[in-house]
This record gives C-alpha cells, sequence and structure tokens, in this order.
C-alpha cells in the first residue's frame, strides 16, 4: 500500500532537483566565466538531470525479481553537462571578448528552460496529486475497521 506513495515521493524529489537545475541553467544564462579549463575562463555550461528506473541494472534472476517487486519511482544517476557548442555574440566592449570582438556565451537557450521548467511543474503537480490519492486511500482502508 505504501508503494505507490513511495513511487510518488520519488519522483517528487526528482521533479524538484530538476527544476532547482533549470533554475540554475537560467540565472548563468550570461555567465561568461563559469570554469577555468587550461587557464582559459570557459563560459557557463547548461546541466541536464538524467533520470533512471529504481532498482534498475543488471543482476541475476532472483536478485532482478526481487528488485522489481520492491521497486518503484525512480532516482536521479547523474547531472551532466550539455555538450552543444556555444554561442557567439559579437560585443567588442565586452571584456571577455576575443581580438575578432565575438564573445562566447553559454549553451542556454532561455526558451528551453522554460518548457522544461513547465514540463517539471506539471509532473510534480501531477505527482502531487497522485500522493494525495494513494494518502486519501490509505485513510479510508483505516476507516473500514470502524
Amino acid at each position: 500500500m505504501f508503494q505507490s506513495l513511495n513511487n510518488s515521493a520519488s519522483a517528487l524529489t526528482t521533479q524538484r532537483l530538476k527544476m532547482d537545475t533549470i533554475s540554475s541553467n537560467i540565472a548563468n544564462a550570461t555567465t561568461t566565466r563559469g570554469q577555468l579549463v587550461d587557464g582559459v575562463w570557459t563560459p557557463y555550461r547548461r546541466k541536464m538531470v538524467e533520470v533512471q528506473a529504481n532498482g534498475t541494472g543488471g543482476s541475476p534472476f532472483s536478485q532482478f525479481l526481487k528488485d522489481e517487486m520492491n521497486a518503484g519511482g525512480v532516482k536521479v544517476s547523474k547531472i551532466v553537462d550539455d555538450k552543444t557548442p556555444f554561442r557567439p555574440v559579437y560585443d567588442p566592449t565586452h571584456p571577455d571578448a576575443g581580438e575578432d570582438g565575438y564573445v562566447l556565451m553559454p549553451n542556454v537557450d532561455i526558451t528551453k528552460e522554460m518548457v522544461d521548467m513547465m514540463s517539471a511543474t506539471r509532473a510534480y503537480e501531477a505527482n502531487i496529486t497522485a500522493f494525495n490519492v494513494g494518502k486519501n486511500m490509505a485513510l479510508k482502508a483505516l476507516e473500514i475497521g470502524k
């Protein structure tokens, strides 16, 4: 009975981390000095959250069966850097501009981030609803004994 609550809780945690990561991406959309690589500052690189189902992994069949019977929900496997190239913007007055006048800007697309944020918010809301339904069913089951 509590597995559905655990599934919703793991999804809520995952969606919250996604929203935090997206917020970080939006906040750093204009950060031209994000990381020092070989003595040279590179722009902030967009972060992405990778999610996987709980209990997944190669194992013997009996362990796999046990994992599947007890598993549920999702977890964040890792946060990775987006490998898309940086955006060159012509601004010769910028302190980080090269000799050609171009500044490398982060590979963060605000429109894409906002769409991802809305998607994560909707998923979060849906999981709150699922959690509340599971909680109400458990309460109703307890009332049967009265």
